[in-house]
């Protein structure tokens, strides 16, 4: 057995933490309940960190509380307590208090006679459309504890996916950090002390460490150079792809990257099929839902072909037709929806879409990494190994020079 943290609310409304041993969480979670709580978290604090659930940057906090408020509220509407009430609740769990001004303005201007969607609609920075429609379908439906239930999935997997990527980038990125920082300080540092032996001596150098010499001169003299044009570089492809045209040609550029560019696609694949999957299985309209999920994407390049499938849409070819004539997406994507539309199961072939694609860009990115991590070690170490042999090379020199 072990010991699980949880956050539950009990009958009169007020929150309650705790620890509570079991199997698993899904045993803890019904110890609860027979004891009249709601739970809304449970699970295992990490060794030596607080119950205190720790955020990230910005970005990643802001959909971290997003994610929270969706799953809070899916369970107390599912438990049945009303949405006004399961606002109230929500905000006092919330643990940021920027957060929690956004959450309370959403109930004022939900008990101003405003509907949930339009109310979350004010928040346009937190709630995305694909958010708002989907509940905008839920009230409509009388089911916004399922809508928030499937939310709380699109959320949680979409976010699972996005810290996969960036956690499995960390390494070959610190990694190439790394071999860049020892070389500059190796010919920045190190070999202009090894150079003052040569600088009082009329010892004929050799060639491999006279072009050691060379480009630790070269460092140390334009070094503010070649970082104030990198830094010009950097601001200047940034200003540039932030105009359409560049971001028109970055995109497109970046899926032709070998490898990388094919973890890319299927990432986007990915967020595509799971956003057209949570809005079609809510009854919003395909045209719709195509123009939400591409607002979705990160790519331009994939956005503009959507935006052509969704005119063969609206000219009643279905939906497969168009996607295989965009000639985008992987060749899958087409046969799968052609399925879903002979079978009438579109929103079940769109999820079977997305899992299939989370799945294989989980593989290409790994693919990559075991390919790009070598290449780094092997550049970084005959580089660092090649001013080694040179600094020998010129000590192997004076020693044969001594010995004659």
């Amino acid at each position: 057995m072990a010991t699980f943290f949880f956050r539950a609310v009990a009958s009169d409304g007020k929150v309650r933490n705790g620890s509570l041993s079991g199997d698993d969480e899904k045993v803890v979670a019904r110890e609860l309940r027979k004891q009249g709580l709601i739970p809304v978290y449970v699970g295992v604090a990490p060794k030596g960190a607080s119950f205190e659930l720790k955020l990230p940057a910005f970005g990643a906090r802001k959909r971290r509380n997003v994610l929270f408020f969706t799953q809070e509220l899916s369970t107390l509407l599912t438990s049945g307590i009303p949405l006004d009430r399961a606002i109230v609740i929500t905000a006092e769990l919330t643990e940021q208090d920027s957060f929690r001004v956004i959450v309370l303005d959403v109930l004022r201007v939900l008990k101003g006679g405003k509907s949930l969607a339009e109310s979350l609609g004010t928040h346009p920075d937190y709630f995305s459309d694909l958010y708002i429609n989907m509940v905008r379908a839920g009230e409509a439906s009388g089911s916004l504890a399922i809508i928030f239930e499937r939310l709380s999935e699109f959320e949680r997997s979409r976010d699972d996916l996005r810290n996969y990527i960036i956690s499995s980038m960390i390494y070959p990125a610190l990694l190439t950090a790394v071999g860049l920082g020892s070389i500059f300080i190796l010919l920045n540092f190190v070999v202009p002390r090894f150079s003052s032996i040569f600088s009082d001596s009329h010892l004929k150098i050799p060639v491999p460490t006279m072009m050691m010499l060379e480009a630790s001169h070269i460092v140390q003299t334009y070094w503010w150079m070649a970082a104030s044009a990198l830094a010009v570089l950097i601001i200047g492809f940034r200003i540039y792809t932030r105009t359409v045209t560049g971001r028109m040609w970055w995109d497109g550029t970046r899926l032709k990257i070998p490898m990388l560019g094919d973890a890319l696609l299927k990432a986007e694949t990915s967020r595509f099929a799971r956003s057209m999957a949570t809005l079609v299985a809510n009854t919003v309209p395909l045209v719709q839902s195509l123009a939400i999920s591409a607002a979705t994407l990160n790519n331009r390049t994939l956005s503009e072909a959507l935006a052509g499938v969704a005119q063969g849409v609206k000219r009643g070819e279905g939906i497969a037709a168009p996607v295989r004539k965009a000639g985008v997406f992987p060749p899958l994507v087409a046969h799968l929806l052609t399925v879903g539309e002979e079978t009438g199961h579109l929103d079940t072939m769109f999820a079977r879409m997305a899992d299939i694609y989370e799945s294989d860009t989980r593989s290409a990115i790994k693919r990559f990494i075991s390919v790009f991590e070598p290449i780094v070690i092997l550049v970084m170490g005959i580089m660092v190994g090649t001013l080694i042999l040179s600094m020998l090379l010129a000590i192997t020199s004076i020693n044969d020079v001594a010995i004659q």
